[in-house]
Protein backbone atom coordinates (compact mmCIF):
# COMPACT_ATOMS: atom_id res chain seq x y z
CA UNK A 1 0.00 0.00 0.00
CA UNK A 2 1.46 3.34 -1.05
CA UNK A 3 -0.01 6.82 -1.05
CA UNK A 4 0.93 10.49 -0.68
CA UNK A 5 -0.92 12.78 1.73
CA UNK A 6 -1.05 16.49 0.88
CA UNK A 7 -2.14 19.67 2.60
CA UNK A 8 -2.02 23.27 1.38
CA UNK A 9 -2.33 26.61 3.13
CA UNK A 10 -3.56 29.70 1.26
CA UNK A 11 -2.84 33.39 1.68
CA UNK A 12 -6.36 34.65 1.09
CA UNK A 13 -9.83 33.62 -0.06
CA UNK A 14 -8.51 32.90 -3.56
CA UNK A 15 -7.83 29.15 -3.65
CA UNK A 16 -4.93 29.71 -6.04
CA UNK A 17 -3.02 31.69 -3.36
CA UNK A 18 -1.07 28.72 -2.01
CA UNK A 19 1.55 29.81 0.53
CA UNK A 20 2.63 26.44 1.96
CA UNK A 21 2.69 22.84 0.75
CA UNK A 22 3.17 19.73 2.86
CA UNK A 23 3.55 16.21 1.45
CA UNK A 24 3.92 12.93 3.34
CA UNK A 25 4.56 9.66 1.52
CA UNK A 26 3.51 6.35 3.12
CA UNK A 27 4.43 2.80 2.23
CA UNK A 28 2.58 -0.08 3.96
CA UNK A 29 1.23 2.31 6.56
CA UNK A 30 4.65 3.73 7.50
CA UNK A 31 5.88 7.25 6.87
CA UNK A 32 8.52 7.01 4.14
CA UNK A 33 9.33 10.58 3.11
CA UNK A 34 8.19 14.17 3.65
CA UNK A 35 8.47 17.51 1.89
CA UNK A 36 7.39 20.92 3.11
CA UNK A 37 7.95 24.29 1.51
CA UNK A 38 6.64 27.81 1.72
CA UNK A 39 5.29 29.20 -1.55
CA UNK A 40 5.22 32.81 -2.70
CA UNK A 41 1.59 33.23 -3.79
CA UNK A 42 2.43 36.47 -5.61
CA UNK A 43 -0.58 38.07 -3.99
CA UNK A 44 -1.86 39.63 -0.78
CA UNK A 45 -2.17 37.94 2.59
CA UNK A 46 -5.53 38.29 4.27
CA UNK A 47 -5.27 38.93 8.04
CA UNK A 48 -7.85 36.19 8.65
CA UNK A 49 -5.70 33.58 6.91
CA UNK A 50 -2.56 34.82 8.66
CA UNK A 51 -4.28 34.51 12.04
CA UNK A 52 -4.96 30.85 11.27
CA UNK A 53 -1.64 29.62 9.88
CA UNK A 54 0.76 32.43 10.96
CA UNK A 55 2.26 32.69 7.47
CA UNK A 56 2.64 36.19 6.01
CA UNK A 57 4.45 38.06 3.25
CA UNK A 58 7.65 38.11 5.29
CA UNK A 59 7.54 34.36 5.85
CA UNK A 60 7.56 33.69 2.11
CA UNK A 61 10.30 36.15 1.16
CA UNK A 62 12.62 34.26 -1.19
CA UNK A 63 10.27 31.24 -1.31
CA UNK A 64 9.60 29.54 -4.67
CA UNK A 65 6.46 30.13 -6.69
CA UNK A 66 4.21 27.33 -7.96
CA UNK A 67 5.98 27.24 -11.38
CA UNK A 68 9.25 26.75 -9.50
CA UNK A 69 8.00 23.59 -7.80
CA UNK A 70 5.65 22.18 -10.44
CA UNK A 71 8.15 19.57 -11.62
CA UNK A 72 8.54 18.24 -8.10
CA UNK A 73 4.78 18.23 -7.58
CA UNK A 74 4.33 16.11 -10.69
CA UNK A 75 7.17 13.83 -9.62
CA UNK A 76 5.70 13.33 -6.15
CA UNK A 77 2.02 13.01 -7.11
CA UNK A 78 1.70 11.61 -10.64
CA UNK A 79 0.48 7.99 -10.94
CA UNK A 80 -0.06 7.83 -7.16
CA UNK A 81 -3.04 7.84 -4.82
CA UNK A 82 -3.14 11.30 -3.26
CA UNK A 83 -4.90 11.74 0.07
CA UNK A 84 -6.28 15.00 1.48
CA UNK A 85 -8.92 15.99 4.03
CA UNK A 86 -11.88 17.51 2.15
CA UNK A 87 -11.61 18.61 -1.48
CA UNK A 88 -10.18 22.01 -0.53
CA UNK A 89 -6.59 20.99 -1.22
CA UNK A 90 -7.39 19.34 -4.53
CA UNK A 91 -9.27 22.42 -5.69
CA UNK A 92 -6.54 24.78 -4.45
CA UNK A 93 -3.84 22.86 -6.32
CA UNK A 94 -5.92 22.84 -9.50
CA UNK A 95 -6.66 26.56 -9.27
CA UNK A 96 -3.04 27.43 -8.59
CA UNK A 97 -1.74 25.37 -11.49
CA UNK A 98 -4.43 26.79 -13.76
CA UNK A 99 -3.39 30.34 -12.85
CA UNK A 100 -0.01 29.63 -14.42
CA UNK A 101 -1.44 27.51 -17.27
CA UNK A 102 0.20 24.40 -15.82
CA UNK A 103 -1.16 20.86 -15.98
CA UNK A 104 -2.58 18.96 -13.02
CA UNK A 105 -0.69 15.83 -11.98
CA UNK A 106 -2.22 12.58 -13.21
CA UNK A 107 -3.16 11.06 -9.87
CA UNK A 108 -6.07 9.44 -8.01
CA UNK A 109 -7.56 11.51 -5.18
CA UNK A 110 -9.00 10.15 -1.93
CA UNK A 111 -10.77 12.48 0.51
CA UNK A 112 -10.27 11.37 4.13
CA UNK A 113 -13.26 13.43 5.26
CA UNK A 114 -15.41 11.11 3.16
CA UNK A 115 -13.53 8.14 4.64
CA UNK A 116 -14.15 9.34 8.20
CA UNK A 117 -17.86 9.88 7.49
CA UNK A 118 -18.18 6.22 6.53
CA UNK A 119 -15.80 4.68 9.05
CA UNK A 120 -17.17 6.34 12.22
CA UNK A 121 -20.92 6.79 12.67
CA UNK A 122 -20.60 9.91 14.82
CA UNK A 123 -18.91 11.75 11.93
CA UNK A 124 -21.41 10.69 9.26
CA UNK A 125 -23.20 14.05 9.07
CA UNK A 126 -21.28 16.52 11.20
CA UNK A 127 -18.04 17.16 13.05
CA UNK A 128 -15.77 15.45 10.53
CA UNK A 129 -13.17 18.22 10.38
CA UNK A 130 -9.53 17.19 10.59
CA UNK A 131 -9.06 18.38 14.17
CA UNK A 132 -12.27 16.71 15.43
CA UNK A 133 -11.56 13.31 13.89
CA UNK A 134 -7.93 13.30 15.01
CA UNK A 135 -8.96 14.30 18.53
CA UNK A 136 -11.32 11.33 18.63
CA UNK A 137 -8.53 9.05 17.40
CA UNK A 138 -6.11 10.41 20.01
CA UNK A 139 -3.75 11.81 17.40
CA UNK A 140 -2.02 15.08 18.40
CA UNK A 141 -0.70 17.44 15.74
CA UNK A 142 -0.05 21.13 15.07
CA UNK A 143 -3.11 22.15 13.06
CA UNK A 144 -2.63 24.49 10.07
CA UNK A 145 0.95 23.50 9.42
CA UNK A 146 0.75 21.91 5.96
CA UNK A 147 2.98 18.92 6.68
CA UNK A 148 1.35 18.27 10.06
CA UNK A 149 -2.10 18.39 8.48
CA UNK A 150 -1.02 16.08 5.66
CA UNK A 151 0.21 13.51 8.19
CA UNK A 152 -3.03 13.89 10.16
CA UNK A 153 -5.06 13.07 7.04
CA UNK A 154 -2.86 10.02 6.49
CA UNK A 155 -3.45 8.92 10.08
CA UNK A 156 -7.22 9.04 9.55
CA UNK A 157 -6.93 6.83 6.48
CA UNK A 158 -4.65 4.33 8.20
CA UNK A 159 -6.98 4.20 11.23
CA UNK A 160 -9.98 3.60 8.96
CA UNK A 161 -8.13 0.84 7.10
CA UNK A 162 -7.34 -0.79 10.45
CA UNK A 163 -10.89 -0.40 11.76
CA UNK A 164 -12.81 -1.60 8.74
CA UNK A 165 -10.34 -4.02 7.19
CA UNK A 166 -10.65 -2.28 3.82
CA UNK A 167 -7.44 -1.58 1.93
CA UNK A 168 -6.89 1.73 0.15
CA UNK A 169 -8.47 0.48 -3.07
CA UNK A 170 -11.47 -0.66 -1.06
CA UNK A 171 -11.81 2.84 0.37
CA UNK A 172 -11.58 4.38 -3.09
CA UNK A 173 -14.66 2.33 -3.93
CA UNK A 174 -16.42 2.84 -0.58
CA UNK A 175 -16.34 6.65 -0.66
CA UNK A 176 -18.30 6.59 -3.92
CA UNK A 177 -21.20 4.88 -2.16
CA UNK A 178 -23.84 6.52 0.05
CA UNK A 179 -23.22 6.90 3.76
CA UNK A 180 -25.07 4.18 5.66
CA UNK A 181 -25.79 2.13 2.53
CA UNK A 182 -26.52 -1.55 3.00
CA UNK A 183 -23.28 -2.32 1.20
CA UNK A 184 -21.21 -0.41 3.72
CA UNK A 185 -18.04 -2.27 4.53
CA UNK A 186 -17.61 -3.02 8.22
CA UNK A 187 -21.31 -3.84 8.70
CA UNK A 188 -20.94 -7.40 7.54
CA UNK A 189 -22.51 -9.33 10.38
CA UNK A 190 -24.43 -12.35 9.13
CA UNK A 191 -26.31 -15.21 10.74
CA UNK A 192 -25.03 -18.53 9.52
CA UNK A 193 -27.15 -21.07 7.65
CA UNK A 194 -28.27 -23.43 10.46
CA UNK A 195 -27.98 -26.37 8.07
CA UNK A 196 -24.54 -25.46 6.76
CA UNK A 197 -21.61 -27.78 7.49
CA UNK A 198 -19.76 -25.05 9.39
CA UNK A 199 -22.71 -24.10 11.59
CA UNK A 200 -21.31 -23.02 14.97
CA UNK A 201 -18.20 -21.39 13.56
CA UNK A 202 -17.84 -17.65 14.20
CA UNK A 203 -15.73 -16.08 11.48
CA UNK A 204 -14.04 -12.70 11.16
CA UNK A 205 -12.32 -11.25 8.07
CA UNK A 206 -9.30 -8.97 8.14
CA UNK A 207 -6.74 -7.52 5.76
CA UNK A 208 -6.83 -6.95 2.01
CA UNK A 209 -9.08 -9.53 0.39
CA UNK A 210 -9.18 -10.36 -3.29
CA UNK A 211 -12.95 -10.88 -3.37
CA UNK A 212 -15.28 -8.14 -2.06
CA UNK A 213 -15.72 -8.42 1.69
CA UNK A 214 -19.49 -8.51 1.38
CA UNK A 215 -19.25 -11.47 -1.00
CA UNK A 216 -16.89 -13.25 1.39
CA UNK A 217 -19.36 -12.71 4.25
CA UNK A 218 -22.26 -14.06 2.21
CA UNK A 219 -20.23 -17.12 1.23
CA UNK A 220 -19.27 -17.81 4.85
CA UNK A 221 -22.87 -17.45 6.04
CA UNK A 222 -24.13 -19.78 3.34
CA UNK A 223 -21.91 -22.62 4.56
CA UNK A 224 -23.00 -22.07 8.16
CA UNK A 225 -20.60 -19.53 9.68
CA UNK A 226 -21.79 -16.65 11.79
CA UNK A 227 -19.95 -13.59 10.45
CA UNK A 228 -18.79 -11.10 13.08
CA UNK A 229 -17.17 -7.71 12.68
CA UNK A 230 -14.51 -8.05 15.38
CA UNK A 231 -12.48 -10.70 17.17
CA UNK A 232 -13.96 -11.72 20.54
CA UNK A 233 -13.91 -14.69 22.87
CA UNK A 234 -16.55 -16.25 20.61
CA UNK A 235 -14.39 -16.13 17.47
CA UNK A 236 -13.40 -19.52 16.08
CA UNK A 237 -11.97 -18.57 12.68
CA UNK A 238 -10.03 -15.59 11.34
CA UNK A 239 -9.58 -15.21 7.59
CA UNK A 240 -6.64 -13.03 6.58
CA UNK A 241 -5.81 -11.62 3.15
CA UNK A 242 -2.99 -13.62 1.58
CA UNK A 243 -0.63 -10.66 1.31
CA UNK A 244 -1.27 -9.70 4.94
CA UNK A 245 -0.57 -13.15 6.36
CA UNK A 246 2.89 -13.09 4.79
CA UNK A 247 3.85 -9.91 6.60
CA UNK A 248 6.34 -9.83 9.44
CA UNK A 249 5.25 -10.34 13.04
CA UNK A 250 4.19 -7.46 15.26
CA UNK A 251 2.32 -4.33 14.34
CA UNK A 252 2.42 -4.97 10.62
CA UNK A 253 -0.40 -7.42 11.30
CA UNK A 254 -3.89 -6.00 11.69
CA UNK A 255 -5.39 -5.37 15.12
CA UNK A 256 -7.83 -8.25 14.55
CA UNK A 257 -4.96 -10.57 13.64
CA UNK A 258 -2.95 -9.64 16.73
CA UNK A 259 -5.98 -9.97 19.00
CA UNK A 260 -6.73 -13.42 17.60
CA UNK A 261 -3.15 -14.51 18.26
CA UNK A 262 -3.38 -13.20 21.83
CA UNK A 263 -6.55 -15.23 22.38
CA UNK A 264 -4.88 -18.30 20.88
CA UNK A 265 -1.96 -17.88 23.29
CA UNK A 266 -4.50 -17.75 26.10
CA UNK A 267 -5.91 -21.08 25.00
CA UNK A 268 -8.84 -20.10 22.78
CA UNK A 269 -9.13 -22.41 19.74
CA UNK A 270 -9.06 -20.05 16.77
CA UNK A 271 -8.13 -21.14 13.28
CA UNK A 272 -6.30 -18.57 11.17
CA UNK A 273 -6.66 -19.14 7.44
CA UNK A 274 -5.44 -17.39 4.33
CA UNK A 275 -8.20 -16.01 2.16
CA UNK A 276 -7.26 -18.42 -0.66
CA UNK A 277 -7.51 -21.40 1.70
CA UNK A 278 -10.87 -20.23 3.02
CA UNK A 279 -12.33 -19.69 -0.44
CA UNK A 280 -11.12 -23.11 -1.56
CA UNK A 281 -12.62 -24.71 1.57
CA UNK A 282 -15.90 -22.87 1.05
CA UNK A 283 -15.96 -23.84 -2.62
CA UNK A 284 -15.52 -27.51 -1.76
CA UNK A 285 -18.24 -27.38 0.88
CA UNK A 286 -20.62 -25.30 -1.21
CA UNK A 287 -20.28 -27.55 -4.22
CA UNK A 288 -21.08 -30.70 -2.27
CA UNK A 289 -24.39 -32.19 -3.40
CA UNK A 290 -25.49 -33.21 0.11
CA UNK A 291 -24.82 -31.61 3.47
CA UNK A 292 -24.90 -33.44 6.71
Amino acid sequence: MEFVAIDLETANADLSSICQIGLARYIDGNLSDTWKTYINPEGEFDPINVSIHRINEYTVLGAPTIPDVVDRLHRELSTRIVVCHTHFDRAALHQSLSKYALEDPDCTWLDTARVARRAWEQFAWRGYGLDSVCSYLGYDFSHHDALEDAKAAAHILIAAIEKEGLDINGWLDRVRRPIGSSSEAGRLSRKGNPEGPLCGEVIVFTGSLIIPRRKAAELAARIGCEVAEGVTKNTTMLVVGDQDIRRLAGHEKSLKHRKAEDLMMAGQPIKILRESDFTELAKLIDSASHWG
